[in-house]
């Protein structure tokens, strides 16, 4: 078998007997001609007036798209030009667009990632990327008290669309729709403030309209105003299954049932061990990002069992202050309690990977070397073949795994008996 690693993949055998089920995506059909669908979304919408009449009837000397860092996938090779084809027919220019590159907390990208990402619009028209710390302008406070600070030109634009893909994530429940602004283009402690409910979503794991993260986000969205947004949802080969286009809201919970019927995967009971790859670039450039995978892995391994996770890193952390809390805590439990005292943006990423290291042993195979690897509480081994040797010798050849090999987008549920 192979599972993704970096951009290649790794293989290994592993006796099937070991092996209660392989969880992939209950894949859809992608759409045969996605930049036409893409075309008749923005022209028939959800919830909203089509596109090109909600840009007659406004005044607009700025328009802002904000749009996907690199460690999040979207296929804007469909979605970029029939978008800017409305605009430019609108009589929009384009030194009227900009371009905001929702980086939340990362860092910015390189040129040469911007044109592979955005392609010919990436050389005509502006890209700035957002920054956590400068540039913001204070909206107020939402009913949580969080203080929104968003990005000054996203909170200004006469006209503000967003992008994104609408895949399960691990604290906000789905990702793409609000998800742009708050954390997108928001200030680091409006986002930090946000994100420090994840404690209480990852302890309890609400049902998402309950889920007081995304209940946030959405509030947030709706502060700033956004007018219009372009979302999709994507099978595991990256293909377009449905376009999502209109009302912030209604255009976003239009794709989450699609996404759920591919990547919710119901198990009728835990097992021993699993054995679960990122799912490749760019979904394992850091530990920062693979970490996904690491989270939904937990959910189908039982308490006191083995992760086998296979994420290349080549990226290393991918965050300073993630990589400052791994080298202060001694023990998983420093984290976990650490982050209850004062939540800080990358520690609740050592948190995460804290929580599952304090139930589970973790091995990884990566391109860290081992004291990087053993400072984030897991063991290094050099093959996925090494580490099924490892089971083997663990549990005398009796155990029960699980295969993840689209760990970042599948996500366990075992079903309540």
């Amino acid at each position: 078998m192979k599972l993704k690693y970096g951009r290649k993949e790794l293989e290994f055998e592993i006796e099937s007997s070991r092996v209660i089920d392989i969880l992939t995506a209950d894949e859809k059909t992608g759409i045969k001609d996605p930049e036409a669908a893409v075309e008749a979304a923005l022209t028939s919408p959800i919830a909203t007036a089509a596109l090109a009449d909600l840009l007659a009837a406004k005044e607009i000397n700025e328009l802002v798209i904000v749009v996907n860092d690199v460690t999040r996938y979207t296929p804007y090779n469909y979605l970029l030009p029939p978008l800017l084809k409305t605009i430019a027919e609108a009589g929009i220019k384009k030194e009227q667009v900009t371009f905001i590159v929702a980086t939340g907390v990362h860092s910015p990208h390189s040129a040469a990632q911007n044109r592979e990402i955005f392609g010919e619009a990436a050389a005509e028209y502006e890209f700035v990327y957002h920054n956590c710390d400068q540039d913001l302008s204070d909206l107020g406070q939402l009913s949580t008290g969080n203080q929104l600070l968003l990005n000054k030109r996203a909170a200004e634009a006469d006209f503000l669309i967003t992008t994104g893909v609408i895949l399960p994530h691990y604290m906000a429940g789905f990702s793409g729709g609000r998800k742009s602004i708050l954390p997108g283009v928001a200030g680091r402690k409006s986002i930090e403030n946000n994100h420090a409910m994840m404690v209480e979503v990852t302890a309890e794991n609400p049902a998402l309209e309950d889920n007081p993260i995304s209940r946030e986000m959405f509030e947030a969205a709706a502060k700033v105003g956004v007018d219009f947004i372009l979302n999709v949802v994507t099978n595991s080969s990256r293909e377009i299954v449905q376009v999502c286009a209109g009302d912030y809201r209604q255009a976003w919970e239009a794709g989450i049932t699609a996404s759920a019927e591919m990547y919710h995967l119901p198990l009728a009971e835990k097992a021993d061990a699993a054995l679960v790859s990122s799912g490749g670039f760019p979904r394992d450039i850091n530990i920062y990002q693979a970490q996904k995978a690491l989270d939904h892995a937990d959910h189908a391994v039982k308490k006191g069992g083995t992760i086998i996770w296979a994420a290349e890193c080549s990226e290393g952390y991918g965050e300073e202050c993630f990589r400052k809390w791994m080298d202060q805590a001694a023990k998983p439990e420093v984290n976990i309690e650490r982050i209850k005292e004062k939540f800080v943006l990358g520690g609740h990423k050592a948190f995460a990977v804290s929580k599952v290291a304090a139930e589970k042993e973790i091995i990884l195979i990566s391109s860290l070397s081992r004291a990087e690897t053993e400072n984030i509480f897991a063991k290094k081994m050099n093959s996925l073949q090494e580490a099924v040797e490892y089971l083997e010798e663990k549990y005398y050849g009796n155990y029960k795994s699980y295969i993840l090999p689209q760990g970042s987008l599948t996500v366990p549920i075992v079903e309540s008996k």
